[in-house]
């Protein structure tokens, strides 16, 4: 356990900081993590590489719908338009694929996954879920 989260961005806009910085302020969160990446991090593995999420969030009971979320920070939602993705976006994307198939087989109804770009989308990812 650190004080302190590393994260992909190093600008001070970055989205994953900013993401850290809601987490941190929000009343609803008890905890969160940002998840360690490489061979001793957790991943996933999927048939196109391992696939690290972002985040592991836990809320007070109650607070929101869900008690434990999983996220993946990006800085847009939107789809790359065919034809302008780069090879290690197409694997990047195709890895969230696989991690949204499998956490949509193994959760429950206390821990979903989802994809998001700020600390709002998640609740409102929430609240539809």
């Amino acid at each position: 356990m650190q004080d302190y989260v590393f994260t992909d961005g190093t600008a001070a806009d970055s989205v994953e900081r900013k993401f850290a910085q809601d987490l941190d302020t929000a009343d609803e969160v008890i905890v969160y993590a940002k998840l360690p990446r490489g061979p001793r991090g957790f991943y996933i593995p999927t048939p196109v590489g391992n696939y690290s999420p972002d985040w592991a969030i836990s809320f007070k009971k109650g607070s929101v719908k869900h008690i434990f979320f999983i996220a993946e920070t990006k800085g847009s939602m939107q789809s790359t338009k065919f034809g302008q993705m780069s090879r290690t976006d197409e694997i990047e994307k195709a890895k969230i694929s696989c991690a949204k198939k499998l956490f949509n087989e193994i959760s429950t109804s206390g821990v979903k996954y989802h994809d998001v770009d700020s600390y709002q989308t998640l609740l409102q990812v929430m609240e539809t879920l």
